[in-house]
C-alpha cells in the first residue's frame, strides 16, 4: 500500500505542473498583464499570491506562464525523438557505413556547441519568437538521442535472430519493425522522458534570459528574473515558479526511476547490463548512471 501511494505521489508531482500549465490560462479571472496594485504587495484579499514588480497579479501570471515552457519542451522532445530514432536506426543498420559516419560526425559537431550559446545565436536571428527557442532546444537534444538509439539498435542488429532475418532476405523495413524496434522502444521512451525534463529546464532558462516572446508575456523563467529585486517584500513571484519547475523535474525523474525499479525487481535480463556498458563508451557518466536504472522502462 505504501509503495502504491508513493507511486501515485510521484505521478502527481509530474502531472500537476503540466496540467496547471496547460489549463491555467482558462482558470485565471484577472489579466496577467494589467497592474492591479502596488509592486510586491503581499498575499491578501483578492490576490492570493500578491503582486509582482509591476503590480500585476502573481497568481494570474503563474497560471498563464507555464504553457509556453511546456509546449516548447514537449515539441522539442517529440522532434528530437523522431530524429534521434530515425537517424539512430538508419546509421546502425545501413550498409553505407561511410555516409553514416559522416552524418554522425555532423551530429557530433552540433553536440560540441554549448546549449545556451546555440539558443542565444538562434534567438538573435529571430528575436521574440518562441518557435525558434523550441527549435534550438530540439537541436541541442538530438545528438544524444541519436547516439543512444544508434548504440542500442546496433547491438540489437547483431543478435542472432536479427542476423537470421537478414540471411533469409527479409526486407529492411520488416527487420526494423519486428526485430529491432520492440527491443529499442523501452530505451527510446526512457531517453525521451529524461530529455523532456532537460528540455523543460532549457526552456525555463531561455525565459530567464529573455529569449522568445518578450514582456509583458508571462513566463515562469522570466518571472524569476523580473522579481528577484523584491524577494524581501514578496518572495512568492519567484518561489512559486521555481517550485513548479522543480516539482515537474523531480516528479518525472522519480516516476521514471520508480517504473524502472518495478520493472527490474523481477528478473532483469542480461541486455540491461549490456546496454549500460555500451552507453558507457559514450563517456557520459551521469547519463550512464541514469540509464542503468531505467534501461528497461515499460
Amino acid at each position: 500500500m505504501t509503495r502504491r501511494w508513493l507511486t501515485i505521489a510521484m505521478a502527481l508531482m509530474g502531472i500537476l505542473p503540466v496540467a496547471l500549465a496547460l489549463v491555467g490560462p482558462w482558470l485565471t479571472g484577472a489579466s496577467p498583464d494589467t497592474p492591479v496594485a502596488g509592486p510586491f504587495q503581499p498575499a491578501a484579499g483578492g490576490h492570493l499570491l500578491g503582486t509582482d514588480v509591476l503590480g500585476r497579479d502573481v497568481l494570474a501570471r503563474v497560471l498563464v506562464g507555464g504553457r509556453t515552457i511546456i509546449w516548447q519542451a514537449a515539441s522539442a522532445t517529440v522532434f528530437g525523438s523522431i530524429v534521434g530514432l530515425s537517424v539512430g536506426l538508419w546509421s546502425a543498420t545501413t550498409p553505407h557505413t561511410r555516409v553514416a559516419r559522416a552524418v554522425l560526425s555532423l551530429i557530433d559537431g552540433i553536440a560540441a556547441v554549448p546549449a545556451l550559446l546555440l539558443l542565444l545565436v538562434l534567438a538573435a536571428g529571430a528575436p521574440g519568437d518562441d518557435v525558434v527557442v523550441a527549435v534550438g532546444i530540439a537541436l541541442v537534444s538530438v545528438p544524444f538521442s541519436v547516439r543512444i538509439n544508434r548504440d542500442h539498435a546496433h547491438r540489437l542488429a547483431a543478435t542472432d535472430y536479427a542476423r537470421d532475418a537478414q540471411a533469409r532476405g527479409e526486407a529492411w523495413a520488416g527487420r526494423i519493425r519486428f526485430d529491432i524496434l520492440p527491443g529499442l522502444a523501452p530505451v527510446a521512451l526512457s531517453e525521451a522522458g529524461i530529455r523532456f525534463v532537460a528540455a523543460t529546464q532549457l526552456a525555463a532558462t531561455a525565459g530567464f534570459l529573455g529569449l522568445g516572446s518578450g514582456a509583458p508575456t508571462a513566463n515562469w523563467g522570466r518571472m524569476v528574473r523580473e522579481n528577484l529585486t523584491g524577494l524581501t517584500a514578496n518572495a512568492l513571484p519567484v518561489l512559486v515558479p521555481c517550485v513548479l519547475l522543480v516539482t515537474l523535474s523531480v516528479g518525472v525523474t522519480l516516476g521514471l526511476d520508480r517504473a524502472a525499479a518495478a520493472r527490474l525487481s523481477g528478473a532483469p535480463s542480461s541486455g540491461d547490463a549490456t546496454l549500460v556498458n555500451r552507453v558507457a563508451q559514450l563517456g557520459d557518466v551521469t547519463w550512464v548512471k541514469r540509464l542503468s536504472r531505467i534501461g528497461r522502462v515499460l
